[in-house]
C-alpha cells in the first residue's frame, strides 16, 4: 500500500512522530506535507484536503494519512471532494472500527487536541490497530452486509454529488490550489505514482503551466 502524509502547518512538529509510526508495516511511506523544517512553505489543512484528494484520485496513493489541531478542518477540508472516505481517529478503538465498518482511505488525526505525555505511542497503538484487519471486512459479523452495501452506496453519493476532481481543479482559486502544486515533492510524487495518463495530474499540470504565464 502506498500511504501519503500529509502535513500542515498548526502541527508539523507532530510529522516526526507520524511517520516512524507508519514505518515498518510493509507499507511505502511518503511524506509530502510539511515536515517541521526551517523555512518551510506554509500549508494550511486547506491545501493539505486538496493535495491529499489529489492524492488518491489520481490513484499516486492509496490511504492518506494527515489531519491538523483537533482533526475536524482537516475531515471537513478533506470531504468536500469526490472520492474520498475519512475518519476522525482520536484512538485505538476509532481506528479498529472504521478500518473494518468503513473502509475508509483516509485518516484525520487530532495532533494537538489531547496529544500529551505518550501521544507518539497512541500513534504507534492508531496504526497497529488500522492495520490489524481487512480494510472494509465489516463489524460485527452479523452487519457485514449491510456495511459493504452501504459504502457501495457511498461511492455512488459521491460520484454523483461532486463534480470530477479534474473539473474541481480548473475552477478552484490559485490561493488554494497553487500554494499545494508548487510545495516541495507534491506534484513529483504525484507524477510519478499516479497510472500514465492520469487526468489528474493533467489538469494539475495545465494549472501550473498557466500560472507561469
Amino acid at each position: 500500500m502506498r500511504i501519503a502524509v500529509v502535513t500542515e502547518v498548526s502541527t508539523k512538529d507532530k510529522n516526526k512522530f507520524i511517520v516512524p509510526a507508519l514505518e515498518n508495516r510493509g507499507h511505502e511511506i511518503f511524506n509530502i506535507g510539511m515536515k517541521g523544517t526551517d523555512n518551510e512553505a506554509e500549508l494550511t489543512y486547506i491545501q493539505t484536503g486538496f493535495i491529499s484528494a489529489a492524492a488518491l484520485v489520481s490513484g499516486a496513493a492509496d490511504m492518506v494519512v494527515a489531519g491538523c489541531g483537533t482533526g475536524q478542518g482537516f475531515l471537513n477540508s478533506v470531504m468536500q471532494y469526490p472520492g474520498v472516505s475519512c475518519g476522525l481517529i482520536e484512538n485505538p478503538l476509532d481506528s479498529w472500527l472504521f478500518a473494518q465498518i468503513n473502509g475508509g482511505n483516509c485518516i484525520s488525526l487530532a495532533l494537538n487536541k489531547g496529544f500529551g505525555w505518550a501521544g507518539d505511542v497512541n500513534l504507534s497503538f492508531i496504526f497497529d490497530k488500522f492495520f490489524s484487519v481487512e480494510l472494509g471486512c465489516g463489524y460485527p459479523e452479523h452487519r457485514k452486509t449491510s456495511q459493504q452495501r452501504s459504502r457501495a452506496i457511498l461511492k455512488e453519493i459521491s460520484a454523483t454529488t461532486h463534480i470530477s476532481m479534474e473539473a474541481i481543479i480548473e475552477r478552484l482559486d490559485s490561493s488554494v490550489i497553487l500554494p499545494a502544486l508548487v510545495f516541495p515533492g507534491v506534484m513529483e510524487f504525484l507524477r510519478e505514482h499516479a497510472p500514465a495518463g492520469s487526468a489528474v495530474v493533467a489538469a494539475c499540470e495545465k494549472r501550473l503551466a498557466q500560472n507561469e504565464k
